[in-house]
């Protein structure tokens, strides 16, 4: 694993990190991380990762085809309307 060091942080930035890493009972270089892989892989996972692993769970499943639900949902306030 590499090292990553970080200069000239305002004093401030480094209080609320400490403050940030003592509400989430973790050291200050363990929030660090925390917040670098939050930033960074906001799920754990890459994007391209995710998007195969959800198409392979959606596979084989009836799929409904966009336009039929937009229609529908247009008529449906479409038809509000004309009630009101």
């Amino acid at each position: 694993m590499a090292t990553l060091l970080v200069r000239d942080l305002d004093d401030e930035l480094v209080r609320l990190l400490k403050q940030r890493a003592k509400s989430h009972f973790r050291s200050a270089e363990a929030e660090h991380r925390a917040i670098l892989e939050a930033a960074l892989r906001p799920a754990g996972e890459s994007f391209a990762v995710r998007a195969r692993r959800l198409q392979q769970a959606t596979q084989g499943r009836l799929r409904a085809d966009s336009t039929l639900i937009i229609r529908a949902d247009r008529d449906r306030r479409h038809g509000s309307d004309r009630g009101a």
